[in-house]
């Protein structure tokens, strides 16, 4: 194969992933890159090589670079975080944090938390954006959970899911601490 079908198929799986990602229709990207539905359907289908004029368009148009849109990478990406690279964003004295495991950016930011409340400590926080999910799943004592004002209990080994767009609190009402990991999904900005 040349490079040159190398690139064209990378560019076809790339615009095609991307743009699904984005939640975009042909006739949406269309019109935000200025190019004809039937060119984006052509490159989708990997039956034309764009000018990079073309291509730099389409990247403005979805957010990304065009070393992104021509990237010839086969498979899914991996990305690998190591445990000394968990980024600790709150913690207190008496050993309470959390730390972000990891994240992504699509289809909108996803992030994987671990998470220690020591007993009788809490972390409130502020509504995210309308959209916003949470998911937390308890490995070690009991999470108290409060959404807007009502007391949820979730025991070892349970898990929870949750609009986060209202004022919410985890706790730790319990004598032993409190470990979860949770996964926080935000909608992608249009």
């Amino acid at each position: 194969m040349s490079d040159l079908d190398l690139l064209t198929q990378s560019l076809a799986r790339n615009v095609k992933r991307w743009r699904t990602e984005r939640g975009f229709t042909l006739d949406a990207l269309a019109a935000r890159a200025g190019v004809s539905r039937g060119m984006l359907i052509q490159i989708e289908q990997a039956r034309t090589n764009p000018s990079i004029g073309t291509v730099v368009k389409i990247g403005d148009a979805l957010g990304i670079s065009i070393t992104t849109l021509l990237d010839y990478e086969q498979g899914p990406t991996v990305r690998i975080v190591p445990a000394e690279q968990a980024v600790r964003l709150w913690h207190t004295d008496a050993g309470s944090y959390n730390r972000l495991l990891a994240g992504t950016e699509a289809p909108g930011p996803l992030e994987m938390w671990d998470w220690r409340l020591m007993p009788g400590e809490q972390s409130p926080s502020e509504p995210h954006r309308v959209g916003t999910v949470e998911l937390v799943h308890v490995t070690a004592g009991e999470l108290t959970l409060t959404v807007d004002g009502v007391e949820h209990l979730v025991p070892t080994g349970a898990s929870a899911t949750f609009e986060a767009s209202t004022a919410h609190t985890y706790a730790n009402e319990g004598d032993v601490p409190m470990e979860m990991v949770m996964a926080v999904s935000v909608p992608p900005v249009r």
